[in-house]
């Protein structure tokens, strides 16, 4: 992690890491095994026959209550429709609820899926007791609610509820939206995008809100809400059992965000960090980036590949048994390292809630991990297609401008000029440049005729390396102009002039070479060269 903001440290605007999605199964306690459900029913409510039409009354008395409090809040409340997400569904009535700066339920969503049951049996031979009934878990297919909260600590969430015994819910949180409500309380501005800061006052209170999500916020906000939209029970059920519910991390994903300053290199890096990642990334690698070790009888993927998700971009991701990681690039300047966990015992971590601590510090070490071996891979000379660019024409509004070559004799000229004449505070008009290149290189009008000159400077402005002095026909170059043109003419007087004359004309004897640093690292690169060449001849 330290290489990584090292290498990109003049790049980077900030780093933070946080929770990102966490999707945590609620199941109650006192009514998870069948033995307890058959006391529950007949102890506790006084029912001799634990019967399917027992179970489904329940059933019935909860979708009731669902219907009537969607009614009486005023709820819309609908079956979902195949093949169209329920969260883009939901976006308009979630941003009534944000610009009215309300919490609470504001969408109701039905859908029939496969829940945890229990099945009931008559037993095949006669028993002592008449009344005795085999229970069973099953799976089977009925309803389920999704309700869509705004939270006023967690933000937007969502809480599914099973509609038949034992009730299992299942809740969907996301940790940027706690930070989100946390900055808010602290009056610190920010930019938020979707799922990603952006921009933030105070980086450091930025992660602090993050290391703030703990098990007993997330129980404190889940307890009041399954007492509010889970199924009812009466006092006297409440009394006699202990009905408090077990929380556990059914997925978990964990980010690390590098927000850069600007949308270049970050394309380039996420390219070049995919083909490396295909290429280095092998079985051992990823074993030792997770911390485990490989073995005959691992199961499980063990693979790298990239995806292509359905807004456009590509994801890198690096499997390993029942998690893995991914890298994407996101708002032009935003590139996530993310951790995705179905099963936290691949870490050996437990999925208690309680132990989100445990598995906070485990995942900030592997996406730590992940970003140092990337830096070590990026650490080298990459490809920056600065003079590509410019050699490519450019189109901007109707007006397409010419590319500008490197070796192009007059371009070269002509920046030098203007590299001479920084001085000048309102700019060189055209008719002075015409007349400082003529007179600097000692051509003849006909050589270099103001019409050519013009078009030259059109080609500069058009790639931002020149700037007109306002409404004044007067020219100078721009920040990123008086840097190309000093990048030009280090290549051509500097370095590439006395290198190719090595190479073609005349290669210096080493041995009589002058006590000159210059004249050293002349001769350090000319080997250098020749070394290049021989292993691409190779």
């Amino acid at each position: 992690m330290e290489l990584f903001t090292q290498l990109f440290g003049d790049l980077l605007a900030f780093v933070y890491h946080c929770f990102d999605r966490i999707v945590i199964y609620g199941y109650l306690s006192s009514l998870s095994r069948p033995e307890q459900v058959v006391h529950f029913f007949r102890q506790v409510v006084g029912v001799p026959v634990v019967s399917k039409e027992i179970l489904s009354q329940r059933t019935a008395d909860y979708q009731a209550w669902v219907e009537a409090f969607a009614r009486n809040h005023r709820l819309p409340i609908k079956w979902a429709e195949k093949g169209v997400r329920k969260e883009d569904h939901v976006v308009p009535w979630q941003r009534r609820m944000a610009s009215t700066d309300t919490y609470g339920v504001y969408f109701i969503f039905k859908s029939m899926e496969q829940g945890a049951t229990f099945r009931v049996t008559v037993p095949k031979y006669a028993t002592k007791d008449p009344n005795y009934r085999i229970l069973a878990r099953q799976r089977s297919r009925f309803t389920h609610y999704y309700f869509y909260i705004r939270d006023k600590t967690l933000g937007p969430m969502v809480m599914r509820v099973a509609s038949f015994f034992p009730f299992q819910t299942t809740y969907y949180l996301n940790g940027h939206s706690f930070i989100e409500q946390e900055l808010k309380r602290a009056r610190i501005g920010f930019r938020k995008t979707d799922n990603a800061f952006l921009a933030v006052d105070d980086v450091a209170a930025l992660q602090a809100a993050a290391d703030k999500l703990s098990p007993q916020i997330i129980r404190k906000r889940l307890d009041y809400w399954t007492l509010i939209l889970g199924p009812k029970f009466s006092a006297k059920e409440r009394k006699q059992l202990n009905l408090s519910r077990f929380y556990a991390i059914a997925q978990i994903e964990y980010c690390r965000n590098f927000i850069f300053k600007r949308n270049f290199p970050i394309h380039k890096l996420f390219e070049r960090s995919c083909e490396l990642g295909l290429w280095r990334l092998t079985g051992d690698k990823i074993a030792e980036i997770f911390g485990t070790r490989l073995n005959r009888k691992m199961r499980g993927k063990l693979a790298t590949v990239i995806d292509r998700i359905e807004h456009g971009h590509h994801v890198f991701r690096a499997y390993l048994k029942n998690a893995f990681l991914k890298q994407y690039e996101k708002f032009s300047t935003f590139l996530r390292n993310e951790l995705v966990s179905n099963n936290l015992a691949d870490f050996r971590l437990k999925k208690g809630l309680d132990h989100l601590e445990a598995v906070r510090q485990r995942f900030q070490t592997i996406t730590a991990r992940f970003a140092d071996f990337q830096a070590q891979w990026l650490n080298v000379h990459v490809d920056f297609p600065l003079l590509q660019r410019l050699a490519l024409p450019i189109t901007i509004g109707a007006v397409c401008y010419p590319g500008i070559k490197i070796h192009d004799p007059r371009v070269i000229r002509l920046l030098e000029v203007l590299l001479h004449g920084g001085s000048q505070l309102g700019g060189w008009n055209a008719k002075q440049i015409h007349r400082a290149v003529i007179t600097t290189f000692q051509m003849g009008e006909d050589a270099y005729r103001l019409n050519q000159l013009r078009y030259d400077l059109r080609k500069l402005k058009g790639h931002g390396l020149l700037q007109r002095d306002a409404s004044r026909y007067a020219y100078r170059l721009t920040p990123k102009g008086v840097q190309v043109a000093l990048l030009f003419l280090f290549f051509h007087k500097r370095l590439c002039g006395p290198l190719a004359h090595s190479r073609f004309h005349h290669r210096p004897d080493a041995r009589h070479q002058p006590d000159s640093r210059l004249e050293t690292a002349y001769h350090r690169a000319d080997k250098a060269i020749q070394q290049i060449v021989d292993l691409l001849a190779a």
